[in-house]
């Protein structure tokens, strides 16, 4: 049994780390007259992931990069094998080549045939002549045989040779016609023959970029966060083949109640302090407030449950201060975003802007 000194020793130390224990929690749960009119919400650093993908199906012939590098704009990640693209690009040549012999061989077509015409337009004006000088002498042969000093047999020639003249007239201008119908077909063959070696080489030209897309160069200056593929797969057009950070988008997503969430406006100042690194706040701007509240029914009634909605909200942190730490930039940390709900009300000084040199 326990004696009457050891009972009393026992209820002096529940007693003492009763004592403790609200010490504890009064200097932990006790409100901070410097946080008013701030409110704040734990959330965790974001950055924007971007997949990097085959536009062309094919082979991953070499990666070039490993998880977790760093990357910058236009660099070169990965190589798809083009060889099937360059025996298309060899087979497309070998097409525009022959539609430029055959835009040739119409364009000397076409001009056989334009000589032809001025050929045929000058036989026209010579039937037309000859037949002229024949009517003026079947004229005066009339007027000669009504006189009596031509015969009727030689009156009669005279007819037919003009006859046969009109006749020679007739059949050059259509002559010309056909002509000027073979002018306008040889035309089009020209222009056909013009559109296919255009087509031969849209073609040529697509291939091309088909083939310069098979290095995959990185859209961002990031990180790279995983390899999708590896040496060796095959992948399909649009296939994943890398997943990338955007270092110079990153922002903390947070919640706050509908209370806080109508009096924060967009642009407002944001200061984020992170778990693993308490030393630095970091500044942020407002940049999102959810239009839908969460946590709760779409349709609340009472007043203690509209309390309860929670606001999603984004802290936006400022590029050009990502790319000066751009080396220190991480996703996935938890912290704690501060932002005042009175923009006129100073920030406290243990919310000031501290930064890693």
């Amino acid at each position: 049994m326990i004696s009457r000194q050891g009972r009393w020793l026992l209820r002096l130390g529940a007693l003492a780390l009763a004592a403790l224990l609200a010490l504890w929690a009064w200097r932990n749960f006790k409100a901070d007259d410097s946080l008013r009119g701030i409110t704040s919400g734990n959330g965790r650093i974001e950055a924007v992931e971007v997949d990097v993908a085959a536009k062309v199906p094919g082979r991953v012939d070499e990666m070039l990069v490993d998880e977790g590098d760093f990357v910058s704009r236009g660099q070169a990640l990965a190589h798809i094998d083009a060889t099937a693209l360059d025996a298309q690009v060899r087979q497309a040549q070998a097409q525009l080549q022959q539609a430029v012999s055959t835009v040739a061989a119409a364009r000397s077509l076409l001009e056989q045939r334009a000589r032809e015409q001025q050929a045929a337009q000058a036989a026209v004006a010579q039937r037309v002549a000859e037949y002229k000088a024949l009517d003026v002498q079947w004229t005066r042969s009339k007027s000669m045989a009504e006189r009596g000093y031509l015969s009727t047999q030689a009156l009669d020639d005279m007819r037919a040779r003009r006859d046969s003249s009109k006749a020679a007239v007739e059949a050059a201008r259509a002559q010309v016609a056909a002509v000027a119908a073979a002018v306008v077909s040889a035309a089009a063959q020209v222009e056909a023959a013009q559109s296919a070696a255009g087509a031969a080489q849209a073609n040529i030209d697509k291939l091309r970029a088909d083939a310069a897309d098979c290095l995959l160069r990185s859209p961002i200056d990031g990180r790279v966060q995983y390899r999708v593929a590896e040496s060796g797969e095959v992948v399909a057009a649009g296939g994943k083949v890398l997943n990338l950070i955007d270092l110079s988008d990153v922002h903390m997503t947070f919640f706050v109640p509908t209370a806080v969430a109508g009096k924060l406006e967009m642009g407002a100042e944001v200061r984020i302090v992170l778990d693993d690194a308490p030393q630095y706040v970091i500044p942020a701007t407002l940049s999102f407030v959810a239009a839908e509240a969460q946590f709760t029914p779409k349709t609340v009634e009472t007043a203690s449950e509209r309390e309860k909605l929670m606001f999603r909200v984004r802290a936006q942190l400022p590029p050009p201060l990502l790319r000066q730490h751009i080396k220190r930039v991480k996703s996935g940390l938890p912290g704690t975003a501060y932002v005042r709900t009175d923009g006129s009300m100073p920030w406290p000084a243990k919310l000031d802007i501290k930064l890693p040199q």
